[in-house]
């Protein structure tokens, strides 16, 4: 069964930074494209970052870029994501997922990261 387990979420100032983390277990981790998104109340999910599976390609939605960097580690099977120079429109719940079906590289949507784990809060004060 898959899990995902994401960390690093809280409070934080306008301008500040978190990192989070996700520790995957349950699947051939390297095999498999990851992404971030996020889940803004009453809003649709966003893709906020993704990376595929060997973590030479990512993609970055366009209200992160330049602030957030996506990043793995295949022999940790754990995805990363350091937010920068955070905003009050960043607070969302955040989620680790995998798309599940494996090989086809990176997606930009984010119903096709269907396997998510149970989401870590991310609130920044202005």
């Amino acid at each position: 069964q898959v899990q995902l387990v994401e960390s690093g979420g809280g409070l934080v100032q306008a301008g500040g930074s978190l990192r989070l983390s996700c520790a995957a277990s349950g699947l051939a981790f390297s095999r498999y494209d990851m992404g971030w998104t996020r889940q803004f109340p009453g809003k649709e999910r966003e893709l906020a970052a993704a990376i595929d599976r060997s973590g030479s390609s990512t993609y970055y939605g366009d209200s992160v870029k330049g602030r957030f960097i996506i990043s793995r580690d295949n022999a940790k099977n754990t995805v990363y994501l350091q937010m920068d120079s955070l905003k009050p429109e960043d607070t969302a719940v955040y989620y680790c997922a995998v798309r599940s079906r494996a090989g086809l590289g990176i997606s930009t949507h984010h119903s096709e990261y269907d396997v998510w784990g149970q989401g870590t809060q991310v609130t920044v004060s202005s």
